[in-house]
């Protein structure tokens, strides 16, 4: 499993590179958040609870074959007339399928963007130019979490979805052991934050993350028995450890846009 890790790895990380540099492009809108809910990432109902409802959906270069879902962008639209100067802060919780435009936002999103009354008339244009960088995601108290999936059927099928990963990263490998073995099981990427095996070790459970930041990368351990024994499916259970890296960017030159 290592080569192809680390294959893996350094491809994602010469694709992100440059994730905190501004960067141009157009965006268009939904008017409901649940439309960006139930897609590509998985995160269905959950989503809602994410960034305060700021949603959006990306295509293959951010969304990365899922490894982009729960990431963080700043984005502003370049009409000063009817955007403000900060924008809107967003969660990737879905895919773009229009090669028109880089993002498709939620209407939260367009809230927070527009000037007070100019929403409106920013929806009515349908596309919008748009600057972008990508930001840290940060949860205050919160540690990165795995939920299991309805479809987790113990002891033959285990299958999990990431909340709450902080920082600005991906995680691009996950492999599962039983609490005190050091023999690991690799997860598979189901789609979106959604991981599976069927191969479950017994007993209760840990996890080990592959995170990647830029060029930089490192194997992240749970602190903590992650899955007890009889672990249920539905329930929402805590790693122990909050991820809270930066991307470290290779790229040169890089406009990081103070805004």
């Amino acid at each position: 499993m290592a080569p192809f890790v680390w294959l893996l790895f350094l491809l994602l990380s010469s694709a992100t590179a440059c994730d905190r540099c501004v960067h141009q492009s157009k965006a268009t809108f939904v008017k409901s958040v649940a439309a960006l809910t139930s897609g590509a990432c998985g995160y269905g109902s959950f989503a809602i609870s994410l960034n305060g409802g700021n949603l959006a959906g990306s295509g293959s270069p951010l969304y990365k074959n899922g490894a982009g879902c729960g990431a963080c962008f700043q984005i502003r639209c370049k009409d000063p007339k009817l955007c403000t100067s900060t924008g809107a802060n967003v969660t990737l919780t879905d895919r773009n399928y229009d090669n028109r435009t880089d993002f498709v936002l939620g209407f939260f999103a367009l809230l927070d963007m527009a000037h007070d009354g100019m929403a409106r008339d920013i929806y009515k244009l349908g596309i919008v130019d748009i600057e972008y960088k990508r930001i840290p995601c940060v949860y205050e108290g919160q540690n990165l979490a795995v939920r299991v999936e309805e479809s987790s059927q113990r002891p033959y099928y285990l299958q999990i979805k990431l909340l709450y990963q902080g920082g600005q990263t991906e995680i691009v490998a996950i492999d599962v052991a039983q609490v005190g073995s050091s023999i690991w099981t690799s997860m598979s990427r189901n789609y979106g934050a959604v991981w599976d095996t069927n191969r479950i070790p017994n007993g209760a459970l840990t996890f080990r993350f592959l995170v990647t930041s830029g060029h930089d990368g490192k194997w992240i351990w749970a602190t903590k028995n992650v899955l007890p024994d009889e672990w249920k499916a539905g329930e929402i259970y805590d790693t122990g450890v909050q991820i809270t890296d930066i991307a470290q960017e290779s790229c040169y030159p890089c406009d990081y846009g103070t805004w």
